[in-house]
């Protein structure tokens, strides 16, 4: 197995800790990981994206230029990185916040209300875990269970309240794409 992702927004959006948590669940679960973050240089509403590989082999370089999954968060990223999916691979688009549809037909386009569900979850700000559901329901890279423990020690006592929320937003982005391809 070998998952290399793209996840891409804007600053403020939780990018970073997507890739963050992805990487430090798929270790915990024993498995070669890869993380490079790039952002501008704006604190918020600059662009940010992260590739992140997860992989049962070692992994030789940690530049995704050809992604089994790219995730993205807002308008811009699926502009630029659409193209980065390989044929057959999948496209996560945040469709709260982005007005058009995959161009490409050779991939699978996966579209996750992710701002709306994260409402209906109790915090909008969970949006990017919502996003993080998908993913994990798509791909089955790591567990949930592999997440939360990673997100319990991210958090720290300070913060615990607001696991059972992340949790619940993981569970509606593992639902939402469920329900998409059973509907295929």
């Amino acid at each position: 197995m070998e998952e290399m992702l793209i996840i891409a927004g804007f600053g403020g959006q939780g990018v970073q800790l997507i890739g963050q948590t992805l990487v430090k669940a798929g270790m915990e679960e024993g498995k070669e990981v890869s993380f490079l973050p790039s952002y501008g240089a704006e604190m918020r509403g600059g662009t940010s994206n992260c590739h992140v590989i997860i992989s049962d082999e070692p992994i030789c370089s940690p530049i995704v230029n050809e992604a089994s999954c790219v995730m993205a968060l807002n308008r811009p990223s699926l502009d630029k990185f659409e193209s980065a999916v390989v044929a057959g691979g999948t496209l996560l688009i945040n469709s709260s916040l982005i007005d058009r549809k995959a161009e490409r037909t050779d991939i699978e386009a996966l579209y996750v209300p992710a701002n709306d569900l994260a409402q209906e979850a109790g915090n909008l700000r969970t949006a990017n875990m919502v996003m993080l559901g998908a993913y994990i329901g798509v791909s089955g890279a790591v567990s949930v269970d592999a997440v939360m423990e990673n997100l319990k020690k991210t958090f720290g006592e300070r913060r615990a309240h607001l696991l059972p929320v992340n949790r619940v937003a993981i569970e509606k982005g593992i639902e939402c794409v469920r329900q998409q391809r059973a509907k295929a």
